[in-house]
């Protein structure tokens, strides 16, 4: 490892971040920061909303006797519906394919989806090539169902039933509580397919679990620093925290512009391990169950190379390969754990944005709303 000459040191202490202009950052709560805390009453609301929706969705289901899922979505909603692909998988035995909607916008072949439940997800509703997949699915009689936190939206209209995720406005552009809300939905649509009480009550856990994790915010500031140079990093995650790691290193590009590459801690010992030197930064997703064990030997094998661990993690054998250590403080089952495990990962992109003068709320280039064709 390098010396660590302070709170600012790290494996780049020695002069200023290189590619990007700095920004004064005088807010004393950015949007992307209140929304981040925001979760845990966005949760409640959701929960508060009660059943109905979710039980509709379901008789539909068992009505038109639907036999897969495609999901549609883009950003960080293309990561809730990762987690979705091992959900509905490990959960409620459905195949569960991620649309590509290219073939609808760009080659107008949309595949054959008659006998699945076709789901977009997204936060504003408006992308015009989620649409054209849920048109289609629609076209061919596909049951069809927006995940959404404007009901009004056009993508709500299109489908024929929508879940409202109860967010409130999100005014940050890095999104934080609906996607949160996106993995509850999701949550509790699969307990509700399952007919499950007793996962609906693990799922009513959740909020609590939320709040308690955003406790950690002043030792996550403080830890930070440690990483304020970094132009470059990995983040690891598999199974249900898959779609953790996508949506970790998609915040920290977004707020910080580092190049932060994500991937399954299997996938990342079939050659990526070749980046890993002296110093180099992993940010390891791992929280209790059976992906988090296999991760094990990846960040073993990262850490003889030299890596720079950063570790979320609720299990102190994992916790103690890591160089940094953010211990989750409520365990949960794991397949509702992605609800819980991004928030260390948003607070952490929060605070290293912050900590290098750049605004989170004016990433150079992005908008709220992304419409993609």
């Amino acid at each position: 490892m390098w010396p660590h000459a302070g709170p600012s040191a790290g494996p780049w202490p020695h002069g200023p971040f290189v590619g990007w202009a700095r920004v004064p950052y005088h807010a004393p709560m950015s949007h992307f920061e209140h929304e981040i805390r925001e979760q845990p009453d966005t949760l409640r609301r959701l929960l508060q909303a009660g059943r109905g929706p979710f039980q509709a969705v379901v008789e539909a289901m068992r009505r038109r006797e639907v036999k897969f899922l495609q999901i549609a979505a883009r950003g960080t909603s293309d990561n809730a519906a990762r987690y979705a692909g091992y959900l509905f998988g490990v959960q409620n035995r459905l195949p569960v394919a991620l649309a590509m909607p290219s073939m609808n916008t760009l080659y107008g072949t949309p595949p054959n989806v008659g006998s699945g439940l076709c789901i977009g997800i997204s936060q504003a509703g408006e992308s015009d090539d989620i649409l054209a997949v849920i048109n289609a699915a629609r076209a061919q009689g596909a049951l069809t169902l927006a995940l959404t936190n404007r009901p009004g939206s056009p993508l709500a209209q299109a489908a024929e039933l929508c879940l409202d995720l109860h967010a409130g406005e999100e005014l940050a552009v890095a999104a934080s509580k609906t996607y949160t809300a996106e993995l509850m939905a999701l949550a509790l649509l699969s307990a509700e397919l399952a007919d499950d009480v007793a996962r609906r009550q693990e799922v009513e856990r959740v909020p609590d679990a939320v709040a308690a994790t955003l406790e950690l915010a002043e030792e996550i500031e403080r830890k930070v620093e440690r990483y304020r140079y970094i132009t470059r990093c990995v983040v690891l995650g598999r199974g249900y925290n898959y779609a953790t790691a996508f949506e970790v290193a998609l915040k920290l590009k977004e707020t910080s512009y580092v190049v932060a590459e994500s991937y399954s801690s299997a996938d990342f010992l079939h050659g990526p391990m070749a980046l890993v030197d002296l110093g180099f930064p992993i940010v390891a997703i791992a929280p209790d169950g059976r992906a988090g064990q296999s991760m094990a030997e990846v960040m073993r094998a990262a850490e003889l190379r030299g890596a720079e661990l950063c570790v979320i993690s609720d299990r102190d054998d994992l916790l103690s390969i890591g160089r940094t250590r953010i211990r989750l403080p409520v365990p949960l089952p794991e397949w509702l754990s992605p609800i819980v495990a991004v928030v260390p990962g948003q607070l952490f992109a929060f605070y290293l944005a912050r900590a290098r003068d750049v605004d989170p709320d004016r990433p150079r280039g992005l908008s709220k709303v992304t419409r993609t064709r």
